[in-house]
């Protein structure tokens, strides 16, 4: 039986909270839920006939002066200073009937939904409290005429390139934009909008350049700060580092008339949460919807941890933050990502460390990439030293070191793994199933949402003659899995009933089963490997298939290079590279397994018809032949000699010791990556036996239906089918006159 996602439908089925009609009046909360109400103040519209003659009471106060009829005919005002917790507010007419709405108010600080908050946190330095409230603070920016970044606006002293920009609805306005900063939930949100200087801004009337829509940025990776955090804007923010000469989707969006908005809170690589991503982003929306004006509808867009919280948060909470959503190397959610890196990270101890490999069993690189599903193992080790270690290490320095977590030293300490981040979604481990150190500890960690119990790794590969049945069987028994503390067990991993039934409820694991009303862009683009592999959009396809029966809401832009122009021959231009840092390329960190800092930039440009009857391609893969090693490994059966050759002056037969790192004696392999390559590529359709097909011609329009009735000749209407009577007989001819002749 499968697990459902109830918890975010029964969370925000809805994002507008209304009292049931009473006495023909009907009161609506339009900045949040009924129930979901945070700060102390909530946008209400009342509706009814003779709505002016109503009175308004909010718990015992009248309030009737703060509603004011609006242009649709509704009484529309603040409930402001909301008590904590509940709160009436009544609509009546001069007899006592009328309508009730209960609406529940949450603290600024939080929480709404999400459950106890996690201690210790730590405040920004302006904090005015321990749930780290500030007063929002005021920036302006502009875009310069030959800038793609926003740069800061001195209102007092103008610069003269300011940008003009027009908006999507046509209004040509100096390319200004106000930025608002304040805290929600303990941490930082982020508003801005284009922005006149000299003009006033009101809820009731915002200003014209505002087209009344909503851009949503979020942050890449995936990890859990115990601190407040800043809102992220860039469009790979977390992922890659910002591209000169690019403009960033929220600068375009603000040009377009957009207003844009971000929380710290939906940046995965600060908070791998996703109730609390969402929380944060309600909390957000309520804000600008109360500040700024009503909204038309909200679009996510974001890459890696960006596609990460808008596609579960989405799935977890229909209706509630998102109605569009624009991703890039995406996945579909934090959790079924985590289990494939957690296998990565299991196969990286056995492949990597030839110790472990029985008996006339030996393995290449390419045959580690067979089993793991890749070219070659560098998908793997990317996806486990940038996300999987991180991310499930429980002994980090996510709090100060006196309140960090050690098995030996401090067990009830702060664990940084993102399973303990997410204890109020997973839940702890039952007393029944505490090990040594949670009993230390007088409390249960969080479950493990997944496993590896019952997965025959490599079986495909051994199918495919890839690999033997030799080291199938090696690798089975011995990959292991994994304890509390994340560390390689010889047990397989069967993961914790209650977290996987609470990972799919919660939406955690999603499984896209309520996002059938909400269009997705994928763009997918060439496949970038280095944990960002295409299988992740394929996921995330087949769920939505498999759930709607359809993807008329989906679409994938994807394929070898993007595409330029749009009329006559196309243009295929495509750049790409990656800068790594230096890291180590074995498992034991050994030190002379490190790899130097390096860059690869690959390159594509073609030319092809409009027709794509043929194309033509000249590319190059590492064009400038950097030179490095994927991954390092110990070498099996040999030992460390001598560096001198037999034959030169000097050999010994004595053990090489190199005087960097004494006692080193163990020899290791590298794979090393490929160098420069390039190459054309031809590409054609001959067209034998093949007719073009003829160009499309509408059919005609149906003829006009006949008449329901028709006009008789005495001036009488009468059904079409049936038949107009006889004329009546000509009246007789009058008789002769006297003294006439007849004829």
């Amino acid at each position: 039986m499968r697990i459902r996602g109830l918890c975010g439908l029964a969370l925000v089925a809805a994002l507008i909270g209304a009292a049931p009609a009473s006495a023909g009046i009907k009161i609506d909360v339009l900045s949040s839920r009924a129930d979901l109400v945070s700060g102390g103040n909530a946008v209400v519209a009342i509706t009814a006939k003779r709505v002016s003659k109503l009175t308004v009471r909010l718990n015992h106060r009248n309030v009737s002066r703060r509603f004011k009829k609006r242009a649709d005919g509704r009484r529309i005002g603040f409930a402001r200073h909301l008590r904590k917790g509940r709160n009436v507010i009544r609509a009546f007419r001069k007899n006592g009937r009328g309508a009730r709405l209960v609406i529940r108010n949450h603290p600024n600080g939080g929480p709404v939904f999400s459950g106890p908050q996690l201690q210790p946190w730590e405040c920004q330095e302006k904090a005015v409290d321990k749930q780290c409230n500030q007063p929002p603070e005021y920036s302006y920016l502009y875009k310069p005429e030959d800038d793609e970044e926003l740069q800061p606006y001195d209102r007092d002293n103008p610069p003269d390139d300011v940008a003009m920009t027009t908006t999507d609805q046509g209004v040509e306005v100096p390319f200004i934009v106000r930025q608002e900063v304040g805290y929600q939930d303990r941490d930082q949100y982020k508003i801005l909008t284009l922005f006149q200087p000299d003009k006033k801004w009101r809820r009731w009337s915002p200003q014209e350049q505002w087209n009344h829509k909503l851009l949503i940025t979020h942050g890449g990776g995936c990890g859990g700060d115990y601190e407040t955090g800043g809102a992220r804007l860039d469009d790979y923010s977390g992922t890659i580092p910002p591209t000169p000469g690019y403009t960033q989707s929220y600068v375009t969006a603000l040009g377009r008339g957009f207003a844009v908005g971000s929380t710290a809170l939906n940046n995965n690589g600060h908070n791998c949460n996703l109730v609390l991503q969402a929380e944060s982003m309600l909390m957000m929306k309520e804000r600008l919807i109360e500040r700024y004006g009503d909204l038309r509808y909200t679009i996510g867009t974001g890459c890696s941890g960006g596609s990460i919280t808008q596609q579960q948060v989405a799935n977890a909470y229909p209706g509630g933050v998102y109605d569009g959503l624009v991703v890039t190397c995406a996945y579909p959610d934090s959790l079924s990502t985590g289990a494939q890196f957690a296998d990565y990270h299991l196969l990286r101890i056995y492949f990597e460390d030839s110790s472990r490999w029985g008996p006339g069993v030996v393995w290449t690189p390419s045959q580690w990439a067979a089993v793991e599903g890749r070219p070659d193992p560098a998908n793997a080790i990317a996806a486990d030293e940038l996300f999987f270690k991180d991310a499930t290490n429980p002994v980090g320095d996510c709090v100060p070191p006196e309140a960090a977590y050690n098995p030996d030293t401090n067990p009830g300490g702060v664990r940084c793994s993102v399973l303990d981040y997410m204890i109020n979604v997973l839940g702890p481990r039952p007393q029944s199933v505490w090990t040594d150190v949670e009993k230390a500890a007088g409390r249960g960690f969080a479950g493990a949402p997944f496993g590896n119990d019952g997965i025959q790794f490599g079986l495909d590969a051994m199918r495919q003659g890839m690999i033997t049945p030799g080291q199938f069987l090696d690798l089975n028994a011995k990959i292991g899995g994994f304890g509390i503390d994340a560390e390689q067990v010889p047990e397989r991993l069967g993961g914790d009933d209650y977290a996987i039934a609470n990972a799919y409820r919660s939406g955690a694991i999603n499984e896209g089963n309520n996002l059938d009303q909400v269009p997705i862009i994928d763009h997918a683009g060439p496949d970038p490997g280095l944990a960002h592999d295409y299988v992740h959009t394929w996921w995330m396809r087949d769920r939505l298939e498999r759930e709607q029966g359809h993807l008329k809401n989906y679409v994938l832009w994807f394929g070898p290079t993007p595409l330029i122009g749009d009329t006559g021959m196309r243009v295929l231009l495509y750049v790409d590279g990656r800068a790594t840092s230096h890291y180590n390329t074995g498992s034991d960190l050994f030190p002379q397994k490190e790899q130097r800092a390096y860059t690869v930039i690959n390159g594509r440009v073609g030319l092809q018809d409009d027709d794509g009857h043929w194309s033509i391609e000249i590319w190059s893969q590492n064009m400038f032949n950097a030179k490095y090693a994927q991954v390092a490994f110990n070498s099996p059966f040999q030992a460390g000699g001598s560096t001198t050759p037999p034959w030169a002056p000097g050999f010994t037969f004595a053990p090489f010791i190199d005087p960097q790192y004494p006692g080193s004696r163990q020899l290791f392999s590298m794979f090393l990556a490929e160098p420069r390559t390039f190459g054309l590529t031809i590409r054609g359709r001959t067209g034998f036996g093949h007719k073009a097909a003829p160009a499309y011609v509408p059919p005609p329009p149906p003829p006009p239906p006949p008449p329901a009735t028709q006009t008789c000749p005495d001036g009488s209407v009468i059904d079409a089918a049936a038949t107009c009577p006889a004329p009546p007989p000509p009246p007789p001819p009058p008789p002769p006159q006297k003294g006439e002749r007849g004829s």
